[in-house]
């Protein structure tokens, strides 16, 4: 069993939510990325997500556009994410997902790629330009790996899309909560609730909500109706304020609200 379902399955035991914060990996430096990831674990993180960073992202705000940017004029690559989650396991056993998109996939090779993934410790990958249409490649390798693919719902997300989500998705399904991108302001006037309702008619697969989660009263909201948050954009603008505390702080009061 994937180390994402286990721990979704011991979450619900304890009739708990998933806390997955979200991470460019390279900004400021790889070496800073492993001291994130490993401050989330000491703050309750149950999933850690890492971007890889793009040129040409469709999904991300511009806190996440500009990490990306910062990231590339490092010299990141996919490869060499791969490489840090490789050290990174050697330090914690705490799921890792990586957020890419689909031209360094296809430059590296599905293969190949799945294989590296595989070998490093990765947990599960989330490709937002690649839908379960055109996938098929990708969830085969994925699943003989036991790596989770991940894919993404929106609230305009048809009965039949979600059908296709639900099958190609494992370890989580993740809930855009708006037509927008990351970063942008949560609205909380039911449609996610809507959305929510909608997927578990289908299907009983974990559901993580994530884009526009900046705070914990906004983690607190949904993760009454979802099994994960995610929060991306906010903590980056609060890593960027070079002040380990107050992240550290920001932190405790995310995972103490998604409950």
């Amino acid at each position: 069993m994937n180390r994402i379902d286990k721990t979704f399955k011991k979450l619900k035991t304890q009739n708990k939510k998933a806390f997955i914060p979200y991470i460019m990996a390279g900004d400021p430096s790889l070496e800073k990325t492993k001291e994130f990831v490993l401050l989330f674990e000491e703050c309750g993180a149950d999933i850690v997500e890492l971007g890889v960073p793009f040129s040409d992202p469709l999904a991300d705000g511009p806190t996440i556009q500009r990490a990306a940017e910062r990231a590339l004029k490092n010299g990141v690559t996919l490869k060499k994410v791969i490489a840090l989650v490789r050290d990174l396991k050697t330090k914690t056993n705490i799921p890792l997902v990586l957020m890419t998109y689909y031209n360094p996939v296809f430059k590296y090779g599905e293969e190949l790629f799945i294989r590296d993934a595989k070998d490093a410790g990765v947990d599960g990958v989330i490709v937002p330009d690649l839908p379960p249409d055109e996938a098929g490649g990708l969830v085969r390798l994925s699943k003989k790996s036991d790596i989770a693919t991940i894919f993404l719902l929106a609230p305009t997300s048809t009965e039949d899309r979600i059908k296709k989500v639900a099958s190609a998705s494992r370890g989580f399904i993740y809930c855009v909560s708006m037509t927008g991108i990351t970063g942008a302001q949560l609205l909380l006037d039911g449609s996610i609730e809507r959305s929510i309702n909608n997927i578990r008619k289908i299907t009983d697969k974990p559901i993580a909500i994530g884009f526009g989660v900046s705070t914990p009263d906004e983690a607190a909201a949904v993760s009454v109706i979802s099994d994960g948050v995610i929060v991306g954009s906010a903590i980056l603008r609060k890593a960027q304020e070079n002040s380990e505390e107050g992240l550290k702080d920001f932190l405790l009061k995310l995972r103490e609200a998604a409950r």
